[in-house]
């Protein structure tokens, strides 16, 4: 059952392994972003570019001050978060120091996922996560369409197809927005959130779009 999978999966990020799990966009690969020999692995397993940044993943929206800076209102986090939304912040001195070496800056994921919430509370710190395929490939919607993963991973959790799998915009993955700066904000991925983000970025708290 679903505590027995929570268990196993706990069990095999703390050993260090890279573990599948279903979220609210596309299927996922998680890490315990503390541990840098796990962050490492995942980006072996993408052949990933050492220069793209890793996003960090919580339970709830109160472990976010921990491991990051906030410069705007709890009200409009609690907006937008949990959900397909990835928001970029200046990241805190808590943050693996190894993780995204090359930014201050940290991407924030809570998705509105049961499972995946359930696993970050269960865990000490900050998940790593990314997306589970290989870079520059589809994002996966179901846990056989990455499959050429499976061997490296410590466990696949598969929660079931994830919205419509002959849908291309249910692969879009989460809407990042960049709300480091004060009062604006920056749209560094479209995903699948564009129109609903920004009208609570514009209209509710407005902010502008930073090359206004």
């Amino acid at each position: 059952g679903w505590r027995e999978a929570v268990t196993a999966a706990v069990g095999a990020l703390q050993a260090g392994g890279l573990v599948a799990v279903p979220t609210d966009t596309v299927y996922g690969v998680a890490c315990l972003a503390q541990d840098s020999g796990a962050v490492r692995s995942i980006y072996s397993l993408k052949g990933r570019n050492g220069r793209k940044p890793l996003a960090i993943c919580l339970g709830d929206v109160e472990r976010l001050y921990r491991y990051c800076q906030v410069n705007v209102p709890d009200e409009l986090l609690r907006d937008l978060l949990p959900g397909p939304v990835t928001l970029v912040l200046q990241r805190s001195e808590e943050l693996n120091k190894d993780l995204n070496p090359f930014t201050s800056l940290v991407g924030v994921r809570i998705p509105n996922h049961p499972f995946i919430r359930e696993l970050a509370r269960a865990c000490s710190g900050p998940l790593a996560l990314t997306s589970a395929n290989v870079s520059c490939q589809a994002s996966t919607l179901t846990v056989s369409e990455f499959q050429d993963l499976w061997p490296q991973l410590s466990l696949i959790i598969d929660g079931g197809p994830i919205g419509d799998v002959q849908s291309p915009e249910c692969r879009l993955g989460s809407t990042v927005v960049d709300l480091s700066v004060s009062g604006k904000f920056t749209i560094i991925r479209p995903g699948c959130a564009l129109a609903s983000t920004v009208e609570i970025l514009r209209q509710k708290y407005g902010l502008v779009p930073e090359s206004s």
